[in-house]
């Protein structure tokens, strides 16, 4: 059987390892097992907190529908639950961005569902 030699292969790695600590104060930047280990954590938080960036954005979204919504003299559940019914068909993102830079948009989108509730 033939030798395997992996040298070229764990200087390649290391090499990477260390370029993504770059940066890292102390151990965390020269020691090969700190290294390794802040680098991975790292990409464990970075994994992680790419779905969280998701949830906290649709929580800011809600948040400035419901406040905008509120300035109407409706609740953001009554808002959201009429404006499916409506047949208007806009996603959280796309009425925060109404609520926020376009407020006569969306107080015609608000008369739409405040007429649909008293159909």
């Amino acid at each position: 059987m033939a030798r395997v030699k992996r040298a070229v292969h764990s200087r390649k790695r290391k090499k990477d390892y260390f370029k993504a600590a770059k940066g890292y104060r102390g151990g965390r930047g020269k020691l090969w097992k700190t290294v390794k280990d802040a680098v991975e954590r790292s990409w464990e938080y970075s994994y992680r907190d790419r779905k969280v960036r998701k949830r906290e954005f649709r929580k800011t979204w809600i948040q400035r529908i419901n406040a905008a919504v509120r300035a109407e003299g409706l609740k953001y559940s009554e808002f959201i639950h009429e404006l499916g019914k409506a047949g208007i068909d806009l996603d959280r993102k796309a009425l925060a961005h109404l609520a926020l830079d376009e407020p006569g948009a969306f107080s015609k989108i608000v008369g739409q569902v405040k007429a649909q509730m008293a159909a």
